[in-house]
């Protein structure tokens, strides 16, 4: 039996199907990092690279309590403030990073976080996965599509990038994905990622993507042979 994800006619056909199928499984789905601002929102995004979202959130209200905003963060004792971030991993890099962009924001940008991709790039320690969060729930703009290894292993997973860098990945879902849903699309990606694609033993069987996914054969080679309609589990 030929595979069912070949009945798709593009990429682009099978992104919104997949698309479609994210906003009914996560309707709720948004940001899990907690923060109180924009530069909080920055700082706690900056912790998250190689950490997960979870125990920066056990980290940040202390941090943040001692350390509110840009001015008391760019000021902090360095020791203190590698201290209190110690448990999301390369802290002494993370404290080096926070501390030069918040130093940047109150030198260049009158101590608010700035609103423009090329300026929040400018940053220590920002690149696009940064950005892309700040700008996107900080200020709702959809400038780009947040890559984190959750949506770098299920976009090349469900086919629809063959790109490793971040970067490249971004710019191949922004050509199949409607803007507006940039951001929506990442935050369902990685809510999926974590609770069933997983990078080791990802849960096909429970998949409601699975007759979308080219590597459903991989890991469940029958469960192609006989895929629900895509309305059929929505109702």
């Amino acid at each position: 039996m030929a595979s069912i994800t070949r009945k798709f006619a593009s990429k682009k056909q099978r992104a919104l199907e997949i698309l479609v199928l994210l906003k009914h499984l996560y309707p709720d789905a948004t940001c899990s990092l907690t923060y109180a601002s924009p530069v909080q929102l920055l700082v706690a995004t900056i912790l998250s690279a190689q950490c997960t979202d979870e125990r920066v959130n056990q980290v940040t209200p202390a941090l943040f309590a001692r350390f509110p905003d840009a001015v008391s963060l760019a000021n902090a004792d360095r020791e203190e403030l590698e201290n209190l971030i110690r448990s999301t991993g390369f802290y002494r890099n993370k404290a080096k990073n926070i501390q030069g962009a918040c130093q940047k924001i109150i030198d260049e940008f009158g101590g608010e976080v700035p609103q423009q991709m090329e300026k929040l790039l400018s940053l220590p320690g920002v690149a696009r996965k940064t950005a892309n969060v700040v700008l996107a729930h900080a200020y709702g703009i959809k400038q780009g599509v947040t890559v984190d290894t959750h949506v770098k292993r299920l976009s090349r997973r469900l086919g629809l990038t063959k790109e490793t860098d971040p970067v490249k990945i971004e710019r191949d879902l922004m050509k199949l994905l409607p803007q507006p849903d940039w951001e929506d699309f990442s935050i369902r990606m990685i809510y999926h990622g974590r609770a069933v694609c997983k990078a080791r033993n990802p849960n096909c069987r429970a998949c409601k993507l699975a007759h979308l996914c080219p590597s459903a054969e991989t890991f469940e080679p029958t469960l192609t042979q006989k895929a629900p309609t895509l309305l059929a589990d929505i109702g």
